[in-house]
Protein backbone atom coordinates (compact mmCIF):
# COMPACT_ATOMS: atom_id res chain seq x y z
CA UNK A 1 0.00 0.00 0.00
CA UNK A 2 1.38 3.82 -0.87
CA UNK A 3 1.92 6.66 1.50
CA UNK A 4 -1.08 7.84 -0.72
CA UNK A 5 -3.90 5.37 -0.61
CA UNK A 6 -2.92 4.79 3.29
CA UNK A 7 -3.63 8.90 3.48
CA UNK A 8 -7.17 8.33 1.43
CA UNK A 9 -8.19 5.71 3.81
CA UNK A 10 -7.67 7.38 7.05
CA UNK A 11 -9.02 10.68 5.46
CA UNK A 12 -12.49 8.63 5.02
CA UNK A 13 -12.91 7.99 9.12
CA UNK A 14 -11.32 8.94 12.48
CA UNK A 15 -7.66 8.75 12.94
CA UNK A 16 -6.45 5.78 15.06
CA UNK A 17 -3.43 5.49 17.08
CA UNK A 18 -2.52 1.71 16.35
CA UNK A 19 0.26 1.66 18.56
CA UNK A 20 -1.88 2.48 21.33
CA UNK A 21 -4.65 0.94 20.47
CA UNK A 22 -2.51 -2.36 20.18
CA UNK A 23 -0.98 -1.81 23.27
CA UNK A 24 -4.01 -1.45 25.23
CA UNK A 25 -5.64 -4.54 23.78
CA UNK A 26 -2.30 -6.18 24.92
CA UNK A 27 -2.96 -4.73 28.85
CA UNK A 28 -6.58 -4.90 28.61
CA UNK A 29 -7.72 -7.85 26.33
CA UNK A 30 -5.04 -10.47 25.72
CA UNK A 31 -3.41 -10.52 28.95
CA UNK A 32 -6.59 -10.76 31.10
CA UNK A 33 -7.91 -13.23 28.97
CA UNK A 34 -5.13 -15.39 29.12
CA UNK A 35 -6.58 -16.53 32.75
CA UNK A 36 -9.30 -17.87 31.13
CA UNK A 37 -7.59 -20.94 29.24
CA UNK A 38 -5.49 -21.27 31.94
CA UNK A 39 -8.55 -21.74 34.55
CA UNK A 40 -10.14 -24.30 32.03
CA UNK A 41 -6.98 -26.49 31.80
CA UNK A 42 -6.59 -26.68 35.52
CA UNK A 43 -10.41 -28.06 35.48
CA UNK A 44 -9.38 -30.65 33.07
CA UNK A 45 -6.85 -31.89 34.57
CA UNK A 46 -8.70 -31.93 37.65
CA UNK A 47 -11.85 -33.90 35.93
CA UNK A 48 -9.29 -36.36 34.45
CA UNK A 49 -7.88 -36.94 38.51
CA UNK A 50 -4.47 -35.80 37.42
CA UNK A 51 -3.08 -37.25 41.07
CA UNK A 52 -3.92 -40.52 39.95
CA UNK A 53 -2.41 -40.96 36.42
CA UNK A 54 0.43 -38.55 35.46
CA UNK A 55 0.72 -37.17 38.97
CA UNK A 56 3.27 -35.08 40.89
CA UNK A 57 5.67 -34.85 37.09
CA UNK A 58 2.30 -33.47 34.91
CA UNK A 59 1.77 -30.67 37.53
CA UNK A 60 5.35 -29.87 37.89
CA UNK A 61 5.63 -29.46 34.29
CA UNK A 62 2.86 -27.31 34.64
CA UNK A 63 4.79 -24.82 36.95
CA UNK A 64 7.48 -25.15 34.58
CA UNK A 65 5.09 -23.63 31.91
CA UNK A 66 4.19 -20.47 33.67
CA UNK A 67 7.27 -20.15 34.73
CA UNK A 68 8.87 -19.83 31.08
CA UNK A 69 6.09 -17.43 30.07
CA UNK A 70 5.64 -15.29 33.56
CA UNK A 71 9.06 -14.54 34.24
CA UNK A 72 9.12 -12.66 30.15
CA UNK A 73 5.52 -11.35 31.13
CA UNK A 74 6.31 -10.05 34.91
CA UNK A 75 9.61 -8.40 32.87
CA UNK A 76 7.73 -6.82 30.20
CA UNK A 77 5.14 -5.25 32.34
CA UNK A 78 8.13 -3.13 34.28
CA UNK A 79 10.90 -2.83 31.99
CA UNK A 80 11.08 -1.17 28.37
CA UNK A 81 11.30 -3.86 25.42
CA UNK A 82 14.92 -3.93 24.10
CA UNK A 83 17.04 -6.43 22.42
CA UNK A 84 17.75 -8.39 25.95
CA UNK A 85 14.00 -8.62 26.35
CA UNK A 86 13.00 -9.61 23.07
CA UNK A 87 15.72 -12.65 23.82
CA UNK A 88 14.07 -13.24 26.89
CA UNK A 89 11.00 -13.22 25.39
CA UNK A 90 11.60 -15.18 22.13
CA UNK A 91 13.51 -18.23 24.27
CA UNK A 92 10.74 -17.95 26.70
CA UNK A 93 8.08 -19.02 24.12
CA UNK A 94 10.42 -21.34 22.30
CA UNK A 95 11.14 -23.06 25.40
CA UNK A 96 7.46 -23.31 26.16
CA UNK A 97 6.42 -24.50 23.32
CA UNK A 98 8.92 -27.66 23.45
CA UNK A 99 7.58 -27.89 27.06
CA UNK A 100 4.20 -28.64 25.89
CA UNK A 101 4.47 -30.97 23.87
CA UNK A 102 6.76 -32.79 27.20
CA UNK A 103 3.53 -32.21 28.98
CA UNK A 104 1.07 -33.65 26.39
CA UNK A 105 3.57 -36.52 25.80
CA UNK A 106 3.48 -37.31 29.94
CA UNK A 107 -0.08 -37.51 30.31
CA UNK A 108 -0.45 -39.56 27.00
CA UNK A 109 2.22 -41.99 28.20
CA UNK A 110 0.57 -41.66 32.04
CA UNK A 111 -2.78 -42.82 30.44
CA UNK A 112 -4.84 -39.37 31.38
CA UNK A 113 -7.06 -39.33 29.11
CA UNK A 114 -6.30 -35.91 27.16
CA UNK A 115 -10.05 -35.09 25.78
CA UNK A 116 -10.49 -33.38 22.43
CA UNK A 117 -12.06 -30.08 24.69
CA UNK A 118 -8.86 -29.99 27.04
CA UNK A 119 -6.58 -30.00 23.12
CA UNK A 120 -8.40 -26.97 22.17
CA UNK A 121 -7.71 -25.38 25.17
CA UNK A 122 -4.12 -26.30 24.77
CA UNK A 123 -4.51 -24.38 21.34
CA UNK A 124 -5.05 -21.28 23.23
CA UNK A 125 -2.62 -21.66 25.69
CA UNK A 126 0.45 -22.56 22.84
CA UNK A 127 -0.67 -19.34 20.78
CA UNK A 128 -1.30 -16.56 22.57
CA UNK A 129 2.35 -16.21 23.59
CA UNK A 130 3.24 -16.38 20.19
CA UNK A 131 0.21 -13.85 19.13
CA UNK A 132 1.38 -11.31 22.29
CA UNK A 133 5.12 -11.28 21.24
CA UNK A 134 4.31 -10.92 17.68
CA UNK A 135 2.23 -7.81 18.56
CA UNK A 136 4.59 -6.66 20.74
CA UNK A 137 7.36 -7.12 18.03
CA UNK A 138 5.56 -4.59 16.08
CA UNK A 139 5.56 -2.05 18.45
CA UNK A 140 8.74 -2.26 18.81
CA UNK A 141 10.03 -2.75 15.23
CA UNK A 142 13.07 -0.50 16.08
CA UNK A 143 14.06 -2.99 18.78
CA UNK A 144 13.94 -6.00 16.63
CA UNK A 145 15.88 -3.90 14.34
CA UNK A 146 18.39 -3.66 17.22
CA UNK A 147 18.62 -7.04 18.75
CA UNK A 148 19.10 -8.45 14.32
CA UNK A 149 22.23 -6.13 14.35
CA UNK A 150 23.19 -7.51 17.60
CA UNK A 151 22.42 -4.55 19.79
CA UNK A 152 25.36 -2.27 18.02
CA UNK A 153 25.07 1.15 19.32
CA UNK A 154 23.16 1.14 21.90
CA UNK A 155 24.29 1.15 25.43
CA UNK A 156 21.19 -0.39 26.77
CA UNK A 157 20.13 -3.23 24.20
CA UNK A 158 21.60 -5.61 26.88
CA UNK A 159 20.63 -4.49 30.19
CA UNK A 160 17.44 -4.03 31.93
CA UNK A 161 15.53 -0.65 31.45
CA UNK A 162 13.03 0.62 33.71
CA UNK A 163 9.94 1.63 31.98
CA UNK A 164 9.72 5.55 30.89
CA UNK A 165 6.04 5.07 31.98
CA UNK A 166 5.49 2.83 34.26
CA UNK A 167 2.56 1.44 34.34
CA UNK A 168 -0.21 1.80 36.95
CA UNK A 169 0.21 0.74 40.87
CA UNK A 170 -3.90 -0.21 40.47
CA UNK A 171 -2.98 -1.98 37.04
CA UNK A 172 0.00 -3.93 38.17
CA UNK A 173 -1.87 -4.85 41.56
CA UNK A 174 -4.68 -6.36 39.57
CA UNK A 175 -3.13 -7.98 37.39
CA UNK A 176 -0.91 -9.79 40.12
CA UNK A 177 -4.15 -10.49 41.94
CA UNK A 178 -5.36 -12.51 38.94
CA UNK A 179 -2.76 -14.54 38.77
CA UNK A 180 -2.75 -15.71 42.63
CA UNK A 181 -6.64 -16.36 42.21
CA UNK A 182 -6.38 -18.04 38.42
CA UNK A 183 -2.81 -19.30 38.67
CA UNK A 184 -1.27 -19.79 41.66
CA UNK A 185 -3.92 -20.98 43.72
CA UNK A 186 -6.09 -23.79 41.62
CA UNK A 187 -2.14 -25.02 40.36
CA UNK A 188 -0.93 -25.01 43.61
CA UNK A 189 -3.87 -27.05 44.90
CA UNK A 190 -2.77 -29.29 42.02
CA UNK A 191 0.72 -30.11 42.53
CA UNK A 192 -0.52 -30.18 46.69
CA UNK A 193 -3.18 -32.64 45.35
CA UNK A 194 -1.08 -34.69 43.51
CA UNK A 195 2.47 -35.06 45.98
CA UNK A 196 -0.58 -36.09 48.94
CA UNK A 197 -2.11 -39.21 46.37
CA UNK A 198 1.66 -39.87 45.93
CA UNK A 199 2.39 -40.13 49.20
CA UNK A 200 -0.59 -42.08 49.76
CA UNK A 201 0.07 -44.82 46.88
CA UNK A 202 3.66 -45.25 48.31
CA UNK A 203 2.20 -46.11 51.37
CA UNK A 204 -0.15 -48.62 50.25
CA UNK A 205 2.74 -50.35 48.05
CA UNK A 206 4.84 -50.37 51.30
CA UNK A 207 1.95 -52.43 53.27
CA UNK A 208 1.40 -54.64 50.49
CA UNK A 209 4.92 -55.50 50.42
Amino acid sequence: MSTDQARRISATGATVDVGDATTRYLLYGLLPSWFVPGVADWVMHRRTRIEDTAGTKESLIHSLMMAEVGIPIALTLRYEVNPLLLSVQLGGAAVHEATALWDVRTAVDSEREVKPIEQHIHSFLESLPFGALAALMCLHADQVKSLLRGGRGDPDAWRLVPRRRPLSPGYLAGIAAAIGTCVLLPYGEELLRCVRAGREKDKRNRKGR
